[in-house]
């Protein structure tokens, strides 16, 4: 048995680890979110990889392909909530997949 609290560090963020299909699930709920402030259409939207921190819920950092034929990437912070309310609050555009993943703070 593991233990879990010693696999994140209090109030860092925990990673890059591949993308599950558990994140694959939040980035997918907050895809129409970021086509609306962005006001474009993604036909490619994938998890790439992501990093966590744990706090009154999660915030989540994560690298997300947007086209098949480049390493074009966007980054998404997204906080998800005690009550599992998933909310966008942050992104960059323009990213690619040899980009780290960094919070906007």
């Amino acid at each position: 048995m593991s233990d879990r609290r010693s696999e994140t560090p209090p109030g860092g963020f925990f990673g890059p680890k591949p993308a599950t299909p558990e994140i694959q699930k939040i980035v997918d709920e907050v895809k129409p979110q970021l086509e609306e402030k962005e006001n474009v259409t993604y036909e490619v939207f994938v998890a790439i990889e992501y990093m966590i921190q744990i706090v009154e819920g999660k915030n989540y950092l994560i690298k997300v392909s947007v086209n098949n034929s480049t390493d074009e990437c966007v980054h998404l912070e997204v906080y998800v909530n005690l009550e599992g309310e998933i909310i966008l609050t942050a992104y960059e555009t323009g990213k690619t997949k040899c980009d780290p993943l960094t919070n906007s703070e």
